[in-house]
């Protein structure tokens, strides 16, 4: 039962590292405004803060874009992120 604790202690760690260096690289790749859009985007929907994350970082590692994504941008990223919503019309006969 040791090991067990250990090998979840270890999972643990690894996940915080794997966090911290997302979130080093995230800081690296947008600005300011950017970071804040996207926290507040977490606040409300987190699946949709993640996908943009992910978004961000294979974008700016497909196109090797040199400098941070502005806020300006990263709108655009989530508008082409986002699914369209459906419109319901009701129509009284």
């Amino acid at each position: 039962m040791a090991e067990r604790i250990g090998s979840d202690d270890e999972a643990h760690l690894e996940e915080a590292k794997k966090k911290i260096m997302r979130e080093r690289l995230l800081r690296s790749l947008l600005t300011s405004k950017a970071r804040l859009r996207l926290a507040n985007i977490r606040m409300v929907n987190p699946e949709l803060a993640d996908t943009a994350e992910n978004y961000v970082i294979k974008i700016v590692s497909d196109l090797d874009i040199r400098r941070a994504i502005t806020d300006e941008e990263l709108k655009g990223m989530l508008k082409e992120i986002q699914q369209p919503k459906r419109e319901f019309k009701i129509r009284w006969a």
